[in-house]
């Protein structure tokens, strides 16, 4: 088919956004990258601004991975962000799918539960002494039962249950198939894309683990990576005459920004396919 000059200008504008956005996603993150490795006095004598560093220096990293308990707080993060995350696969798809049955009686006055909770929270106080009445203070578990599902999630799944034909929840009754065998044998192979979405978030979630650690935490064994990586920022640095034989604070920053964020860089490219696959079909009736 033969394209006119309108359809080129209009293709040319569509890159030419394209491009933009990429860079801005992609030039903030190079620069973390590159300042992290940078001498400081490089990074002065470049304005503060690095993008390819043409002097190099794992410092900042040395000090990071030198820490005495990073390697526990990554065990730790580890292991909320998996169990943590297939709690709340289990627990946001044993909500969602009978709320995918039109037949669920007062299915509209749980649903209206479920958004009530999105619009009005119990607070913090509350959320503290419940969290402490349950014996979850100073443990593991205080990092993922408080927050083992949540409604968007929820309404996600709902959604995109749904849209699976009825007749073949239909067929699989008259065979005999149970709610259980359904929901896990059916609905779950079929809507795999939508788990891998609603995982991501929980996963995302879970390995930025903070706020939750420093109220309910105080043994330091159970602390996670990213208020681990806080107190080491936190630490004085010792200043030197020469600024090259120092790590100061942004390059700490930067390099701590890496290893916080690398691996969720490296997973995501992985499940990208399956994420805008999920976030598409969720978003099509009929």
């Amino acid at each position: 088919m033969v394209r006119g000059w309108q359809d080129r200008l209009f293709n040319t504008g569509i890159y030419a956004i394209m491009a933009v956005v990429g860079l801005a996603a992609v030039v903030p993150m190079l620069y973390v990258a590159a300042v992290s490795v940078t001498p400081y006095a490089q990074v002065l004598k470049n304005g503060g601004y690095v993008l390819f560093p043409s002097e190099w220096t794992l410092a900042a990293y040395r000090k990071i991975f030198g820490t005495a308990n990073l390697l526990q707080s990554f065990k730790v993060t580890l292991f909320i962000t998996t169990v943590g995350t297939a709690i709340n696969l289990l627990l946001t798809a044993l909500t969602a799918y009978p709320l995918s049955r039109k037949a669920l009686p007062h299915r509209n006055v749980f649903l209206f539960l479920v958004v009530f909770t999105m619009l009005f929270g119990g607070g913090l106080i509350p959320t503290y002494l419940v969290v402490k009445a349950t014996g979850l203070l100073n443990t593991i578990w205080a990092l993922i039962v408080p927050t083992a599902i949540s409604s968007f999630n929820v309404l996600i799944l709902k959604s995109f249950f749904e849209q699976l034909p009825e007749e073949l929840f239909e067929s699989a009754r008259m065979d005999g198939a149970s709610e259980a065998l359904l929901l896990f044998r059916i609905v779950v192979p079929l809507s795999m894309p939508a788990f891998v979405t609603v995982g991501l978030f929980y996963g995302v979630g879970h390995w930025n683990q903070f706020f939750a650690a420093i109220m309910y935490l105080t043994d330091r064994s159970l602390l996670p990576l990213q208020v681990v990586v806080r107190d080491l920022l936190m630490q004085t640095i010792e200043q030197a005459e020469n600024p090259e034989n120092m790590v100061p604070t942004v390059t700490m920053q930067m390099a701590a920004v890496m290893v916080a964020s690398l691996p969720v860089i490296i997973v995501y490219p992985f499940l990208q396919k399956h994420f805008t696959k999920g976030m598409l079909l969720g978003s099509i009736k009929g």
